[in-house]
């Protein structure tokens, strides 16, 4: 259908979401035919690749319905376990109003003026600056937020974030996302199972028929168990990659959606500009595993020639805020260190050092940041060492 607005586009999104979804559950399918291929070499003689798909297929239909039933049980434990299976990962707690009263009243107004139910309010100890939303009902509904970016963003900023992680939720990605990665782990997790099995498990074929087996289904001998082999391992591949494709298109066009969603519910899209600018390549949770990587605000983790990036790009977010929305670009801050050193500092400040220097590389406590307080690069903070040692009053006089 076409999308002319926000909400058809929201509308639209949601019904190709589900036809991926449906997807989904068709690569299950086609991972268990994939391992009726490898039973049937395993234990038949050597027959024709005919015969073992014709074999694999009945035995497809066989399975059909424990395969489905046990994908529902699947999505059925995630449904009420996998909000702690996440808080067991990143190390999210509860907070109160008492504990956190600026971010805590942020979200609750966002959610008063648009009649929003409050979601729970957690808080993850991370100099990373990142957020994430999730819960699969209104009960379990949360947002957690890095401590790093708590500290690192104003009440704006802050709420441009909230705004993005809110309509995550009322547009119903958070439920799609959680059920796309079960699914995805699912056949990932049969993949591996599969190949482990083959490969590791000096399996041989043939062996498990009589030999007066008619020659017309011998016809082939161990050529076509091979094939057949092949066949699966295809299809297994096959099944992974597309598992990741769709797992990659769920959450990537979401992303667009969510912050212009942020937009409508502050009316301020350069909050939300100067949040992504602030949070682009420091938002890496450490031990945290892709799966919620895919939940955040930012995933600075990329793949190859970024197909396998799972949101878009920090640039092109910006440029579709100032194109649709009206907002403006600050352009990209200076990169992070490498250690992960906050952003914030005394030259954000403005502020003198304790012997009254002022702020800056010449100075003996100098944080070796920029003008933005944004932190140099490592070869650049190399330099600057070498001219503090060397050069602790400044350039131009000795000590």
């Amino acid at each position: 259908m076409a999308a002319y607005g926000l909400y058809t586009h929201i509308a639209s999104n949601r019904l190709r979401s589900m036809l991926l979804l449906a997807g989904l559950f068709v690569l299950i399918y086609v991972m268990v035919f994939a391992g009726a291929l490898i039973a049937e070499v395993m234990r038949s003689d050597g027959r024709t690749v005919n015969f073992y798909v014709a074999a694999a297929t009945r035995d497809l239909i066989q399975a059909f319905p424990w395969a489905t039933i046990a994908a529902v049980l699947w999505i059925v434990i995630a449904y009420f376990f996998h909000q702690k299976i996440i808080d067991v990962v990143t190390g999210g707690r509860d907070v109160t109003r008492a504990e956190q009263p600026r971010l805590y009243n942020l979200l609750e107004n966002l959610c008063i003026s648009r009649g929003i139910p409050m979601p729970r309010l957690k808080i993850m100890e991370s100099p990373a600056l990142n957020a994430f939303a999730t819960g699969l009902n209104p009960r379990q509904y949360a947002v957690t937020v890095t401590s790093g970016l708590l500290a690192a963003l104003d009440d704006r900023e802050m709420e441009a974030v909230l705004g993005h992680e809110l309509t995550h939720i009322r547009n119903g990605d958070v439920q799609m996302m959680v059920v796309a990665v079960i699914i995805a782990g699912v056949i990932g997790f049969a993949g591996e199972l599969l190949f482990r099995m083959f490969f590791n498990g000096g399996i041989r074929f043939g062996g498990g028929r009589s030999s007066s087996s008619s020659d017309s289904n011998r016809k082939g001998g161990g050529g076509g168990a091979i094939v057949a082999v092949l066949l699966a391992v295809a299809l297994i591949a096959l099944a992974w990659f597309l598992s990741q494709v769709v797992r990659l298109a769920l959450s990537r066009s979401r992303e667009f959606l969510a912050d212009a969603g942020s937009v409508e519910l502050t009316k301020d899209p350069d909050a939300m500009i100067s949040a992504l600018r602030k949070i682009e390549n420091r938002g890496e949770l450490p031990g945290a595993t892709s799966a919620v990587m895919e939940l955040c605000v930012d995933n600075p983790r990329e793949g190859f020639a970024d197909l396998f990036a799972t949101h878009p790009s920090v640039d092109s977010r910006v440029q579709a805020l100032v194109k649709f929305a009206g907002g403006h670009d600050p352009g990209p801050l200076a990169p992070p260190l490498d250690e992960g050193v906050s952003p914030t500092g005394p030259a954000a400040s403005g502020t003198a050092n304790d012997d009254g220097s002022a702020p800056g590389p010449w100075g003996p406590h100098s944080n070796l940041s920029g003008p933005d307080a944004s932190p140099l690069p490592r070869k650049y903070r190399d330099a600057l060492k070498l001219w503090q040692k060397h050069f602790p009053n400044g350039p131009w006089g000795l000590r």
